[in-house]
């Protein structure tokens, strides 16, 4: 099995970011025919023949100044370092041009292995302009078109081939854990309380934290692995270099981990951009567990906390199954209260739950509460059954899915949890027609 990043690089108006939006399956990327558009990285998942990949968009370098090259380059250059494979891309339609050659030239220093395009080859009468692109000295050309898709799974064979090998033995045993949240929120604290050992950096700066630290420890004889993520602040605000490069580990610290603990400043209190980033565990189908810090600091009486769970649930409705934990990482107020949690919606995350039970509580909820007519016809479930685990994901065989209300899906959603423990984890509902035999 293989993985990596692959950073897509190349000069302005050469039809980056239409091959970054094929190659990721949506409009991710502002597609616009002026040079420039792309400024800052711009992150999605891939995959390709059972090969999963991160792919990264970047601005276009020019040799001449314009505005924002310096920025654009700073970022070009991040993404490169953090790439296994690099795909420069060209524009066919234009020919070689002199940025072409600069972008080349940086390419051949960085000792990573490069995949040459030449885009906007729509039909035979390009095919020819490919040739001049050898002279760029980085491999053999590959004909494409962003727009058409022509081309785009040769490009991807070569990428996938020139890709590491994924180490099946490399994940250390034990249960995953991220810490996740904004800057400054007391991450590396809350780690170095619950290793009860200084083992990650602790500053009152923000941003202290660059990178995603693995450490490795047990707690009454079970193991666990946890991992201190940087900050992750909204794109928009992130203007340090650095930073930004910081982001992407995080989230790949996110896609990794078995639970995530999402920080919230209780003294802080709840901020816009807490939303996106627990948008991000819950998206990747993570198990997550609300952690108020800085609880210490807080002025309270007996109703503060009750305050503070019910403004959290408003906040973050979506994650109305995540366990609340107020916590002091400073003092290690409650600290030990934190593992438990994490047991047990890591156990509920990998739950299964046997087919003729589920069904008995499918149908009772259809019983108890069938769905309103539509047109005519009421959305009937003639079957269910868990396909999956992490998260918990069940698949309904129905008469028609598109009879389906999400407010009815909402409300199966929270029959199952009533039915079953599954505090802590998200879960997944895919509605499928019932195949006539």
């Amino acid at each position: 099995m293989k993985s990596g990043v692959i950073a897509i690089v190349g000069r302005p108006n050469v039809g980056k970011s239409t091959i970054f939006n094929r190659i990721a399956g949506q409009r991710v990327s502002i597609v616009e025919d002026t040079p420039g558009v792309t400024r800052d990285r711009i992150y999605a998942k891939g995959e390709w023949t059972g090969c999963d990949f991160q792919l990264i968009d970047t601005g276009g370098i020019q040799l001449q100044d314009q505005p924002y090259q310096e920025e654009i380059r700073a970022q070009v250059q991040i993404a490169i370092n953090e790439a296994d494979v690099i795909l420069m891309v060209t524009n066919g339609k234009t020919g070689l041009t002199d940025d072409d050659r600069y972008i080349a030239g940086i390419l051949q220093r960085q000792d990573k292995p490069v995949v040459l395009a030449v885009n906007f080859i729509d039909d035979h009468t390009r095919a020819m302009n490919i040739y001049e692109f050898y002279n760029l000295g980085i491999g053999d050309p590959i004909a494409c078109s962003g727009i058409h898709g022509i081309g785009i799974g040769d490009i991807l064979d070569e990428c996938v081939r020139l890709m590491p090998e994924a180490d099946p033995d490399a994940r250390q045993e034990g249960i995953h854990i991220a810490v996740i949240g904004e800057p400054n929120v007391g991450k590396s604290s809350l780690v170095n309380a619950i290793l009860r050992e200084e083992r990650s950096i602790v500053s009152d700066v923000q941003g202290t934290t660059r990178d995603a630290i693995d450490t490795a420890f047990e707690h009454e004889g079970r193991p666990y692995v946890i991992v201190d993520t940087a900050g992750i602040r909204k794109r928009g605000k992130v203007y340090e270099s650095v930073e930004k490069y910081s982001v992407l580990r995080a989230m790949t610290a996110i896609e990794r981990c078995d639970v995530a603990l999402f920080l919230i400043d209780g003294a802080a209190g709840i901020r816009e951009q807490d939303k996106h980033v627990a948008g991000y565990a819950s998206e990747a189908g993570k198990p997550i567990i609300i952690v108020v810090n800085k609880w210490d600091a807080v002025e309270k009486d007996d109703k503060t906390m009750n305050q503070f769970i019910e403004r959290i649930r408003v906040e973050f409705a979506y994650l109305s199954y995540a366990p609340i934990v107020f916590v002091s990482a400073k003092t290690h107020q409650r600290v030990d209260t934190i593992l438990p949690v994490v047991d047990r919606v890591y156990e509920n995350a990998c739950r299964r739950i046997p087919t003729n039970i589920l069904n008995e509580v499918i149908a009772d909820t259809q019983i108890t509460n069938p769905t309103p007519a539509r047109n005519g016809k009421r959305f009937r479930i003639y079957y269910a059954t868990q396909v999956a685990t992490q998260p918990p994901t069940f698949v309904l065989s129905c008469n028609d899915p598109k009879l389906l209300h999400f407010s009815y899906q909402r409300f199966l959603e929270n029959s199952l949890r009533q039915a079953f423990d599954l505090e802590g984890t998200p879960i997944r509902i895919i509605v499928r027609k019932k195949v006539s035999e």
